[in-house]
């Protein structure tokens, strides 16, 4: 029978306390050392193999510390940690997490992944579609549970591996949703969409073409490399070809240049982003006003304002730093981890394939409103056709939330359902 788990508002928001499942451990830790399957004699119920010694749980982490994505790595890996260092497996394993950085370089993150291998239980992050698919097949062989901070749809096609939200394609069709209810796009107007080469670009692409054809709406296409900062010339383009939008499945940098070129250029029209465009930063620059006005971000992740307990503790922790809203992600991806490893836990089977089996047995998870709600992990499916809207603003994490989360009919038809 399949589980359905939700955890409680504590484990997610308790500050320096372990908090223990709500249902308690059914099985026992190994008195002897893990990492060689299963302990010994009646002490040890509960089996192990790759990435448990004693009481303790390795997760890798293969983040961008220096790339293009710094700010929102740096941000969920600190909340990895710090939620980690505040909650245990089962109410008996303590978790340590083996942090590598990328620098959003997809043969970094293979040659990275094969040094840390074997001494992994799971993936409680890997950042950037590029790097997930470039190490599909070696997850999949390896049975290894891996939460992407990517939401490319492509990854749905990885066993194992969980996209925690809505992917890019029904996450930017919600945010035409919310677009067409606000009055600020109608059917038969022109769009701008401004993408990234590989899976992040090309799956936002999917949902602005299927949009287009829902209702009427004219694309003019610019893809970008990931290196590329200057976005004058194709601002310029769309601005000639009177856009009445423009979107971005693009990183803060260009973000930037869209909306400070825009702004010079007197183009006053809304920026509808997919979630990882955005980074508080922004606001202390020179486009500051212009995104404040006129940004419009599709988000799996919801904002500070809705959750004043958890900035309270990432501040404490990590007093010199400013939060963006990774953080809320970093908390939601490593909650929903402790589900996946509970149940495991629970079922007495902390190996690799049990951890699978017991990721592949939830049908949905609830991370108290951290991100949206997940209707568990089918392959080939999106885990939830549900997005946030956030609006930047002067405020710790720089946004607010503007519209909570809902599944529109664009999304649905994306989706295909």
């Amino acid at each position: 029978m399949k589980q359905s788990r939700k955890p409680r508002t504590a484990t997610v928001l308790a500050a320096a306390a372990v908090v223990a499942v709500a249902s308690g451990c059914s099985t026992r830790a190994p008195e002897s050392s893990g990492g060689g399957g299963g302990g010994g004699g009646e002490a040890a119920d509960v089996l192990t193999d790759v990435g448990v010694e004693g009481t303790t749980i390795t997760l890798g982490v293969l983040t961008d510390l220096t790339g293009v994505f710094a700010a929102l790595g740096n941000d969920i890996t600190n909340a990895n940690t710090l939620f980690w260092q505040n909650n245990q497996v089962c109410d008996t394993y303590d978790v340590e997490l083996n942090i590598q950085d990328t620098g959003y370089v997809p043969q970094q993150g293979v040659q990275l992944y094969s040094s840390i291998q074997d001494s992994v239980l799971a993936m409680q992050q890997t950042i950037g579609s590029p790097i997930n698919t470039a190490l599909a097949p070696e997850y999949e062989s390896d049975q290894i549970v891996n939460f992407p901070s990517a939401w490319s749809k492509t990854l749905t096609q990885i066993p194992g591996t969980g996209v925690l939200g809505a992917t890019y394609d029904v996450e930017i069709a919600n945010g035409y949703d919310y677009l067409f209810q606000e009055g600020l796009l109608a059917e038969g107007d022109t769009v701008g969409h401004i993408y990234f080469e590989g899976e992040y670009g090309a799956n936002g692409l999917e949902g602005t073409r299927a949009v287009a054809e829902q209702r009427g709406l004219e694309v003019v296409e610019a893809q970008i490399k990931a290196t590329d900062q200057d976005m004058s010339a194709i601002v310029t383009q769309f601005a000639s070809a009177g856009v009445n939008a423009i979107v971005l499945t693009v990183a803060p940098t260009q973000l930037a240049s869209v909306a400070t070129v825009a702004q010079a250029q007197g183009l006053d029209v809304p920026i509808l982003g997919s979630n990882p465009v955005f980074a508080p930063g922004l606001l202390q620059g020179p486009a500051a006003g212009k995104l404040k006005e006129d940004l419009y971000i599709a988000s799996p992740i919801s904002a500070f304002d809705q959750h004043p307990d958890l900035l309270r503790q990432y501040q404490e922790a990590y007093p010199d730093s400013v939060p963006s809203l990774g953080v809320v992600f970093g908390f939601g991806m490593s909650e929903t981890m402790k589900q996946v490893l509970d149940t495991a836990c629970e079922n007495g089977d902390l190996t690799r394939a049990g951890v699978l089996e017991a990721f592949t047995s939830l049908e949905e998870v609830d991370t108290g409103g951290l991100i949206v709600p997940i209707q568990g992990f089918e392959v080939g499916r999106s885990p939830s056709l549900s997005s946030f809207v956030l609006r930047p603003a002067d405020v710790p994490g720089g946004a607010t939330v503007a519209a909570e989360a809902f599944e529109s009919e664009l999304a649905q038809a994306v989706a295909g359902g």
